[in-house]
Parts: C-alpha cells; sequence; structure tokens
C-alpha cells in the first residue's frame, strides 16, 4: 500500500472516495487489529496514510518527526515516509476550522461545548482556540477531571453559544442516536458534528428543527483529506478544490427519495433512474413483502392500516441508512414525520406530482380502491408531500425522459 487509510473499523468510510477524485494516486482502506499497528507501523512499508480511530494517539509512539500542532494535540490523523522517516501530522484541525468557517460560525469570545473526550475532542479544543473561543468545556457521560458531565452541563451551560459533537454517537450503523439534548441549550447559534455518515447526523436533524443552523462532517473530512494529500505530494492544490469534491461527494453519496400518490410512477422511475446511474434501487413496499411475505394489501387487509404502517417505519429506518441509493416509497410514507425525516438523514426528498386527473384507482389497494376515496386521499395527503418535499417534479412524458430531466435538475 502506497497511500491510504488505517483504522479498526472502516466500513462506514467514505477516504477512498475522497482520495481517487484528487487523482493522482492510488488510495486503499486498510483494516487494523489492536494488536496488528506495531507492525504495521514498524514496517513502514507505505508512502503516505491517513489514521482514524481508534489510532490517532497510538501511531505518535512509532513516528520520528511530529509536527507541533498535532503534538499539541496530542493526535495524529496523517503520516507521510520521506525515506524512511516518519512525520505526522494533524490535518483535522484543519478541516474543523474549514467547516466552522463555512458555516459563518463567530467562536471569537464565544462559549463553546465539545462532547466527548476522545483524541478529536482535543482537535476540537484547539480548533476552537484557534477561530477565539474564550470558554471552552469538554463534555462527558460520566464524571472526569478536565470535564462536565451532559446533565450539569444543562444545568450550568445551557447559555453556550455552540456545541461541536466530536463522540461516534450517531455514526452508522447506529445512526439515531443523538449526543446531546440540544432543546436543553436556550441560547445556541450554531452546532458542528464531526459525523458524516450519516450525511445529516440526529443531532444536525434536532438542532435544525429548532432553528438552529447545523452541519454534519462530511465537509470537514473532504477538507482535511485535501490537506492531507498535499502534505502526501508536496503540492498545494487550488483553495476551490474542496467545494467541488464535497459537492461532488454529497451528490454520490445522497440518495434520492421518491415519495408521492400510489401510482404516480415511483417504483417505475426509480427503476429508470436505478439503471441509468448505476446506483442501487430499494422499494419499500417490495421491501414489506419481503419482510412479512404479504403485500401491503393484504396486510391492511387483514392486520389494520395502523400496523402496516408500523412495519412501514422499521422498513423506512433501516433503508434510510443507506448512501448513493434510489428508494421509492409506499404512498403513505410521508404520513409520519419521522418517516422523512430519518430519509433526509441520508437523502433529498423528490416529491413525484402527478395530477389526480391522471391517477387510477385499483381494487388491490384498499385505501384508494375508488375514485371516490382515490380523491380524498389526494386531497388530505397533498399538503403533506409538498411541505415534506425538497424537490417538487412534475412528470411529463416516458419514464426514461422523465429520469434524464429529473437527474438533470438534480445535477447528477
Amino acid at each position: 500500500m502506497k497511500y491510504g487509510l488505517i483504522g479498526e473499523t472502516l466500513g462506514h468510510s467514505f477516504s477512498k472516495d475522497i482520495h481517487n477524485m484528487i487523482g493522482g494516486y492510488e488510495y486503499e482502506p486498510c483494516a487494523l487489529r489492536p494488536e496488528e499497528l506495531r507492525v504495521f507501523m514498524q514496517k513502514r512499508d507505505f508512502k503516505g496514510i491517513n489514521i482514524t480511530n481508534p489510532y490517532k494517539r497510538a501511531v505518535m509512539e512509532y513516528i520520528d518527526v511530529v509536527d507541533p500542532d498535532a503534538l499539541a494535540i496530542g493526535a495524529v490523523n496523517t503520516v507521510v515516509n520521506k525515506d524512511g522517516v516518519l512525520y505526522g501530522y494533524n490535518t483535522d484541525i484543519n478541516g474543523l476550522c474549514a467547516l466552522i468557517k463555512r458555516c459563518g460560525f463567530d467562536f471569537n469570545g464565544a462559549k463553546v461545548l465539545i462532547c466527548g473526550t476522545g483524541a478529536t475532542s482535543r482537535t476540537a479544543y484547539a480548533a476552537a482556540k484557534k477561530l477565539g473561543a474564550l470558554n471552552i468545556v469538554f463534555l462527558s457521560r460520566t464524571e472526569k477531571s478536565g470535564s462536565v458531565t451532559y446533565e450539569r452541563s444543562y444545568e450550568e451551560h445551557a447559555d453556550a453559544d455552540y456545541i461541536i459533537n466530536t463522540t461516534p454517537c450517531g455514526t452508522w450503523p447506529h445512526i439515531y442516536g443523538c449526543a446531546a439534548d440540544v432543546a436543553r441549550f436556550e441560547c445556541l447559534k450554531g452546532v458542528v458534528d464531526v459525523v458524516y455518515n450519516p450525511l445529516r447526523t440526529e443531532l444536525v436533524m434536532r438542532s435544525r428543527s429548532l432553528g438552529i443552523k447545523a452541519e454534519a462532517g462530511l465537509y470537514m473530512l473532504v477538507a482535511q483529506a485535501v490537506c492531507a494529500s498535499e502534505k502526501f505530494l508536496l503540492e498545494h492544490y487550488v483553495d476551490s478544490l474542496t467545494e467541488v469534491i464535497y459537492e461532488k461527494l454529497l451528490k454520490k453519496k445522497e440518495n434520492i427519495v421518491l415519495t408521492g400518490m400510489p401510482g404516480s410512477g415511483k417504483s417505475t422511475l426509480a427503476r429508470v433512474l436505478s439503471a441509468k446511474t448505476g446506483r442501487p434501487y430499494y422499494d419499500t413496499d417490495l421491501l414489506i413483502r419481503e419482510k412479512t411475505g404479504k403485500y401491503p394489501h393484504e396486510i391492511i387487509a387483514e392486520r389494520g392500516e395502523s400496523e402496516f404502517r408500523a412495519i412501514e417505519c422499521e422498513i423506512i429506518a433501516e433503508i434510510a441508512k443507506t448512501n448513493g441509493s434510489i428508494i421509492a416509497t409506499g404512498g403513505g410514507a410521508v404520513l409520519h414525520e419521522g418517516n422523512i425525516r430519518k430519509l433526509r438523514m441520508n437523502g433529498k426528498i423528490v416529491f413525484i406530482d402527478l395530477p389526480l386527473e391522471h391517477l387510477k384507482a385499483y381494487n388491490d389497494r384498499p385505501l384508494s380502491s375508488s375514485k371516490e376515496k382515490l380523491a380524498a386521499m389526494y386531497k388530505e395527503r397533498m399538503p403533506l408531500y409538498v411541505s415534506r418535499c425538497d424537490i417538487r417534479y412534475a412528470p411529463c412524458g416516458s419514464p426514461e425522459a422523465c429520469a434524464s430531466e429529473l437527474l438533470e435538475e438534480l445535477k447528477i
């Protein structure tokens, strides 16, 4: 391996995608068990590597020259092999500062709370200090020297200006975890989460629902990777490269989620979109059948709509964890706001807006088996489709033409 990433669990990593977009070298992830780290580092059989948890501190004992910033932070995430001599850097601080600045957050004189006490928390501390924070407080689940518990923070630091989450809480596959109860901080101006998978963490989603500006860590990941690549190759890239790669990666990893009335063509359009893009395709109604052995209309007829909706919610909670997928939802998925919230964590919601006169009633759909039922459903659900989408798309033409038009609108 010439260039790559080492860590214990790398299934959620986007680093290879980013470095491949930078170009000019092969970059590979290499998962290592704790007992394998020493042999790997002592062999020095690489030109440049990035390090992720849990080895950002552990690798420091194998490095010959540690950059002063990395030494002060106490963590290294980039190592360059220069003629057998290992140089260690921390480019996470560059990435985090870039993310904070991109959000427009002003840390000068601010009180900043940092969730977590691990290696990345020291990077967050250095970044906050560099950006002028006046009061920085570490939060932890249990009483520790140099930190306060979350419960104490709600009482003693409710006046905090910003929160930075550096814990793995909310990381794939456990994406519904949330590090802190942001509603209990009355003066929050912004939230930053270093977690990048999902694209919008539960912490970010909760913050935004309260009107607090919040961003997850994808931009930080890209910015630190660009900085690491510069150290690998001893080059300096144009400032716009981070933004270009971020936009490309976001589009690549973001799901396209189709909502709309029964019979609006979501499933057909999803299959065509999948064929055109090479992305995996999921239909929540088909996934429900795979799980239960029954079609949705059979479940509704036998067990009632409420039980069907509960199963649908379970399916959506799982499929929402995917990246870069095409997802066709059932017509009633929008009835539960939680479904859309989960799907939006990794996806862009597209409402397929087919007019009522073009929709048909089918006997095997008990909730819309007649024109009257269909019209009543349309009237009830239309406000939800409109309010719970990111893009409202009116299909016109063949599925192939609609797919092409939609992809152009999505800039994919």
